[in-house]
């Protein structure tokens, strides 16, 4: 039968798992830490030869992961920037991928200093912004891809992924998207054309600011095959214990998303009235760009906020002076957190690069969890005070 969201955060969807090991009716997924697995005689397998090619526990992780993006198949990886490192490896020297230049400053960092060394060369371009033609300006004959983060990280800025994957899908190009702002919960890249689907899930996917994860979901059987060498070969699979951390992560997915947006929302309307803050960016605002593309594509607008202050000075004051909102550099987690992107996330990234994406020293990145809305409100308040 067909389940909703918020049950196959829980159940997967037709699991034949009466079919295999009964677990003991484990309600809880077990933690399967082995290395290895004993063979029962020479030619046969239990299904499992060696962790690093493959583990129970990740593979229940992989199978609820893939059910949720609505996928062929998905890969858990130790952290979101090995998924990315991944994804990477199915490129040659001399290829060219169109990159979205408003990126989370890691993968910036990835794509300049490895990629780049690897031979692959990049287009920048501010792709939420560009019509097909223009975009299709952009192609050359060695591109093969187009990565796009939507929103992107931390501008918020919003790609039409169904008008991108038409225009790739024309040309023979993948379609690669950062979903970690919106967690397949409020969006799936897959069911608008995407190839492959990267999530850190350290983020929302785990949820508690307590593990390292990384995730890669396709529906193509090639790149399924190519990815599944690759993991074997370079040997990032995620722990068995980290497996278990995400997966009893994803079970809160849905509370935890609407819980966190419904206080983004209430935020995102009291930071607007405040003196000392001179811009709001949040993908739910009427007044937003990509508003409407994002309600057409997505089921929500996420608890990502950012926002700029009036100077430098306000900014650094608001970090020291934050007493319930932690600052600190990640997000997703039940917990808020207040992050300064020039001297953490996107410290690396080249300071033109950070200027042209609107990244200055007045810049915050926050992301709201899941306390109370008015405990959230009055810390800001009372860090904004003069």
């Amino acid at each position: 039968m067909s389940i909703a969201i918020e049950t196959k955060c829980l159940h997967i969807e037709n699991d034949d798992s009466a079919d295999g090991p009964c677990h003991y009716g484990a309600v809880s997924f077990p933690i399967y830490q082995t290395a290895t697995y004993a063979h029962p005689s020479v030619g046969e397998s239990t299904g499992f030869d060696y962790s690093r090619l493959q583990n129970p526990t990740r593979e229940q992780l992989e199978k609820v992961v893939c059910n949720l993006e609505h996928g062929l198949d998905a890969l858990a990886l130790s952290s979101g920037m090995s998924a990315i490192s991944l994804v990477m490896e199915l490129f040659n020297p001399g290829d060219n991928i169109i990159a979205e230049s408003d990126l989370y400053g890691g993968t910036i960092r990835l794509f300049d200093n490895v990629s780049k060394k690897n031979g692959i060369s990049f287009t920048r371009a501010e792709i939420s912004t560009l019509d097909s033609a223009q975009l299709e300006a952009l192609i050359k004959s060695s591109t093969r891809a187009i990565y796009i983060e939507t929103p992107t990280n931390p501008m918020m800025n919003i790609t039409d992924i169904h008008a991108v994957a038409k225009l790739a899908k024309k040309h023979g190009l993948l379609l690669i998207v950062d979903n970690t702002f919106m967690s397949p919960y409020f969006q799936n890249p897959l069911l608008l054309g995407a190839d492959i689907v990267i999530h850190s899930g350290t983020k929302y996917l785990s949820g508690h600011n307590d593990t390292l994860a990384g995730f890669v979901v396709t529906n193509s059987v090639q790149i399924k095959d190519q990815l599944r060498f690759l993991i074997k070969t370079t040997g990032a699979g995620l722990s068995p214990f980290d497996s278990w951390l995400t997966l009893r992560g994803i079970k809160t997915l849905a509370i935890r998303m609407e819980r966190s947006q419904e206080n983004a929302l209430k935020i995102v309307e009291w930071l607007k009235q405040q003196k000392h803050v001179t811009k709001v960016i949040y993908p739910g605002l009427h007044e937003h760009t990509g508003y409407e593309i994002q309600k057409k594509q997505a089921r929500g607008f996420g608890s990502m906020i950012t926002f700029q202050t009036d100077s430098k000075q306000r900014t650094v004051s608001i970090l020291n002076k934050v007493k319930l909102i932690q600052y600190a550099e990640s997000l997703g987690g039940v917990e808020s957190l207040i992050t300064y992107p020039v001297t953490q996330t996107h410290a690396d990234v080249p300071v033109e690069i950070r200027e042209k994406n609107g990244i200055t020293e007045e810049t915050l990145r926050l992301s709201v969890g899941i306390e109370n809305a008015e405990d959230l409100i009055q810390d800001l308040r009372q860090a904004l005070e003069d």
